[in-house]
């Protein structure tokens, strides 16, 4: 050290040289320096970036999941009123066909179908085939007659029966003849087919029946009368229903055509029941009726008369039942035919007492509860031996 102070003392520019290499020396530490805490720098804006980057994903993602649970709660709000709208539909074409009418159908031809049977023998796999044949085809007849009612009533029925499909406006007028013409082909294509003459004669005279009855056109238009209405409903649903099923059934176990006393019982019987249900039918459309000019018995008799005139009927066709049924030959057909026709009589007299004429909900509800009554009379049928 000595040496070299000694050397620069002496020799001024070397010393400026030393001091000068000196700085740069010291430059170059804090360059050095620096070049080692920079990538610390540059991580550390990585780590910001890169969060930042994560941040935005997170956010696209969410948004991205969010418009997905929008979407699909969209969607499934859609669907929802899709379904919705479906068994709308649907409710309206089974309210079209006018179920009690069905079911009526149903019951009827069913249990006329069970009286040729002798024994559990006939019951086999032709019989069953046998009541399919007779039930499709007449079911579709039956959606064409009250079809055709609804489109030649529709004005009527606005005032009357606002519910129903057709009034509403939930069923197109197009719809309905579409539906009406379509039952109509193919009831008497599968008549037709099926080659049981009792089957087709059945469908020709509820078509003509069915037709006369609303068709509005001259000589037609029968239910304008209330008798030709009434004979209508009888001859279709008393007489019809029960001869020719009963035949057809005959005829597909390939016996010879012999009346029984069953038959003749549901004849007589269901020809009362009958007129009764064309009788009260009207009474809760008095209003519509006078109005479009049909001269239906409630209209030129009154509510109330008609009413307790129907209740008579009923109360005397269920007490000659009695009778008849305290005739016949085995034990429990008479337990169950005096006495349940007995106990039907006791709840027809007592539901009658709680009807408000001037109601056309109470009596409209009471009329249903005939048609249940009906329903039970075919299940006593049978037993009539």
């Amino acid at each position: 050290m000595l040496h070299l102070h000694a050397c620069s003392c002496q020799f001024p520019s070397l010393k400026k040289g030393f001091e000068g290499a000196s700085e740069q020396v010291e430059n170059a530490r804090v360059i050095h320096q620096r070049r080692l805490s920079f990538p610390k720098f540059v991580s550390s804006i990585d780590r910001i970036n890169t969060r930042k980057n994560t941040s935005e994903k997170i956010f696209k993602s969410d948004n991205k999941i969010s418009k997905r649970y929008i979407i699909a709660a969209s969607s499934g709000h859609c669907e929802i009123s899709s379904k919705d709208g479906f068994w709308k539909q649907l409710n309206a074409l089974y309210q079209f066909s006018r179920p009690h009418t069905i079911f009526g159908t149903i019951i009827g031809i069913s249990s006329v179908s069970i009286l040729p049977i002798k024994s559990l023998a006939d019951i086999s796999p032709t019989f069953f085939v046998g009541l399919l044949k007779a039930l499709i085809p007449s079911l579709l007849m039956n959606v064409y007659v009250v079809g055709l009612n609804q489109i030649f009533d529709v004005e009527i029925d606005k005032v009357n029966k606002p519910n129903l499909p057709l009034a509403s406006g939930e069923i197109s007028m197009e719809l309905g003849i579409a539906i009406v013409i379509t039952s109509l082909i193919v009831s008497f294509g599968m008549g037709i087919k099926f080659q049981s003459p009792p089957l087709l004669a059945a469908l020709i005279v509820s078509f003509f029946l069915g037709s006369a009855y609303s068709i509005e056109l001259p000589l037609l238009r029968w239910k304008r009368n209330a008798a030709l209405a009434a004979i209508c409903i009888m001859v279709v649903r008393a007489i019809v229903v029960q001869f020719a099923f009963f035949a057809h059934i005959q005829y597909v176990l390939l016996r010879p055509m012999l009346y029984t006393r069953s038959l003749v019982f549901a004849v007589t019987f269901m020809c009362i029941f009958t007129s009764v249900i064309a009788l009260f039918k009207d009474i809760p459309d008095v209003d519509g009726d006078r109005d479009f000019g049909i001269q239906s018995f409630s209209v030129r008799l009154g509510q109330e008369r008609v009413f307790w005139l129907c209740i008579s009927m009923l109360v005397a066709a269920y007490g000659v039942a009695m009778v008849i049924g305290a005739t016949t030959s085995s034990l429990f057909s008479r337990l169950v035919t005096v006495l349940g026709h007995f106990l039907l009589a006791c709840f027809l007299l007592f539901q009658a007492q709680s009807v408000d004429i001037s109601s056309q909900v109470s009596v409209t509800s009471f009329y249903m509860l005939i048609w249940k009554l009906f329903y039970a009379e075919y299940l006593l049928i049978p037993f009539f031996r």
